[in-house]
């Protein structure tokens, strides 16, 4: 396809409208294609664009593509990059090579019939690599505007220009060769929340399944108690493929009522939920029953969204050591060193005598066993877990907390804020401590999560512990006298016992 253009709509209005009849909400994406099609009606020399966009799966990243060939009036191609591990797959083999054939990116022209198409490559941080060349690398030149206007395949091997084409990336993690995230405008979409997806239900997934089953309008109605019942009972994600799963399994029940005539219309309502979808998969509301010692509710953030995690901890008689459990990383075993250290600098202020510490071993374990978890953000939950144990004061049940802590106490900044508090809103908390430095991210979350949850700032872990414990610990004086005293009696104690040894 040499010079044959598509012509790019220019109305903005008419792409805006595109936008939002496909998706719900992603209001970021949304603004950055408008305003790139503005640009296009001012200057006819503007390079395509180059975006990645960054998200759980199910958020809808491919259909976005899809939407944005449409309003932009391209072509719509759709390379997908996992498992790509040829580095000639990009480039194209040497015409000598017998089966030899373009790379991929030609032959996406080739099928668009016009240079300017909207390339969507997709999973672009599962790109393999072997012996024989890293696609990655092959990835750099295609994705750089300033490069990719004289790039050669080396099948055709003359020059093509690369520069007029959109290309969309998408991609679950952040974890990709740095050169390649530094080529890309990175756009991230964080998960949905409740009244987004029953939004989505409504306007996309339920009219969706109607059609695809057969079904007429009139004889199948999810009412709205029954829908938010299943987005909370039924699903736990970041996206929605699991609620249309879950859609879809009620309507292929209500066309067998239909087809058996077991009934005229189908109605699901919140109480015969359960005998379409059975048993309810998962707990909705407060974690914890009731406010208990040394069990505290962290914030966790995984590459599928937020999640609730119960931080326990007990003291058993020992010798002042600390154990950990619960498939725990490195980073995330080094904060709880860090918090047992905090907390035993300040023990004589939570009204712990120092010397103690030498008569007991403190466990801490993270549930569930057998996910991995890392990252230093519970340090604050730690923290509290700790204090809690020592002093036996119990935690209050409806309060969760991030933050990292350092060694002097204070609460350090956190990534994930988002997707960690619509985990704390799905959980049924009613308070949320954050660190004070990640107060400005609060600009970015929806105005129906932050009403939701009562959002603290906190800069000191003291702050924290007046918050969280049922009851404030009560300071003992702990001075010099009262160390040398304990020590004396301590050798005192060893003296009798090394006596006792003797006399046997």
């Amino acid at each position: 396809p040499w010079g044959v253009k598509s012509r790019t709509k220019k109305n903005l209005d008419h792409a805006q409208k595109v936008l939002e009849a496909d998706h719900y909400g992603l209001e970021k994406v949304k603004e950055r294609i408008v305003e790139y099609l503005a640009v296009q009606q001012r200057s006819k020399k503007l390079k395509g664009p180059i975006m990645c966009l960054v998200g759980p799966p199910g958020v809808g990243k491919t259909s976005l593509g899809k939407s944005v060939a449409r309003a932009t009036g391209r072509e719509f191609i759709r390379i997908s990059l996992g498992g790509v591990r040829d580095e000639s797959e990009i480039r194209g083999h040497r015409r000598t090579y017998i089966g030899s054939m373009p790379g991929k990116i030609i032959q996406a022209l080739k099928k668009a019939k016009t240079t300017n198409p909207l390339i969507l490559l997709d999973e672009i941080d599962k790109m393999g690599q072997d012996f024989r060349g890293d696609p990655a690398s092959a990835m750099l030149e295609v994705l750089d505007p300033e490069q990719n206007g004289t790039f050669v395949d080396h099948y055709l091997e003359v020059e093509y220009d690369l520069s007029n084409v959109m290309f969309l990336t998408t991609a679950n993690s952040y974890n990709m060769p740095s050169p390649l995230l530094d080529r890309m405008e990175i756009i991230s979409l964080a998960g949905y929340t409740e009244d987004e997806k029953s939004e989505i239900a409504k306007q996309h997934l339920i009219g969706k399944q109607i059609k695809n089953h057969g079904l007429k309008k009139t004889e199948f109605e999810l009412t709205d108690g029954a829908l938010s019942e299943m987005i909370r009972t039924y699903t736990r994600e970041a996206g929605v493929r699991n609620l249309e799963r879950e859609i879809a399994k009620l309507t292929r029940k209500a066309v067998t009522k239909l087809v058996k005539k077991e009934a005229e219309k189908v109605t699901v309502t919140p109480d015969n939920l359960e005998d379409f979808l059975g048993v309810k998969k998962f707990r909705y509301g407060l974690v914890e029953k009731e406010d208990q010692i040394g069990v505290v509710t962290g914030l966790a953030w995984t590459s599928v969204g937020g999640d609730l995690l119960q931080i326990e901890a007990l003291r058993l008689p020992g010798k002042g050591r600390m154990k950990t459990t619960g498939k725990l990383g490195d980073v995330m075993k080094e904060s709880i060193d860090a918090a047992s250290s905090y907390v035993r600098s300040i023990a004589p202020s939570i009204g712990v005598k120092p010397p103690k510490f030498d008569t007991m071993d403190i466990h801490v374990h993270v549930p569930d066993g057998a996910t991995p978890k890392d990252g230093p953000s519970a340090g604050l939950a730690m923290v509290t877990s700790i204090v809690s144990v020592l002093t036996r004061i119990p935690v209050r049940k409806d309060i969760a907390m991030t933050g990292e802590v350092s060694l002097r106490g204070n609460a350090m900044p956190i990534g994930g804020l988002k997707e960690k508090l619509l985990a704390a809103l799905r959980g049924g908390m009613k308070t949320v401590l954050i660190p004070e430095e990640n107060e400005k991210d609060l600009a970015e979350i929806p105005d129906n999560v932050k009403d939701g949850l009562k959002i603290i700032p906190v800069s000191h872990v003291s702050e924290v512990l007046k918050l969280a414990l049922v009851d404030t610990p009560k300071a003992i004086e702990w001075d010099e006298a009262a160390e040398e005293a304990a020590a004396a009696e301590r050798s005192a104690r060893a003296a009798a016992e090394q006596a006792g040894h003797v006399a046997h």
